[in-house]
């Protein structure tokens, strides 16, 4: 069993707001608490001064995407650009498929090139 601590860190929850342990067993969340006690197995890792999201965040955009009477403020350009500031760029085609123009993508510049 893989064991991580994650020491000392911010945890912001969609709730919550505190300073706190968190252990993970196996890539999972086991334990979030105070001075959490691990053995010499368990990998630490200092998040003093980080905020620790449990959970994960799903950062994502749609692209001029079109539901109702709204349209996404996000199109292909702009959308593009915000992922690859990030440093992560991964454009899901079927979403455009059958859209006049839309069949094919380019990607202008580089990663971080923005």
């Amino acid at each position: 069993m893989t064991k991580t601590l994650i020491r000392n860190g911010r945890i912001v929850t969609a709730v919550d707001d505190y300073r706190a342990d968190l252990l993970l067993e196996d890539g999972q969340i086991a334990a979030i608490g105070k001075h959490l006690d691990v053995g010499p197995d368990t990998q630490v890792i200092d998040a003093a001064g980080l905020r620790v999201l449990p959970g994960g965040v799903d950062v994502h955009t749609h692209l001029d995407n079109t539901f109702g009477d709204s349209t996404t403020c996000d199109d292909y350009e702009s959308g593009t650009r915000a992922e690859a500031s990030r440093g992560e760029l991964i454009v899901d085609g079927e979403q455009w498929l059958g859209r006049p123009g839309r069949g094919q993508f380019q990607v202008r510049g580089e990663v971080g090139g923005y």
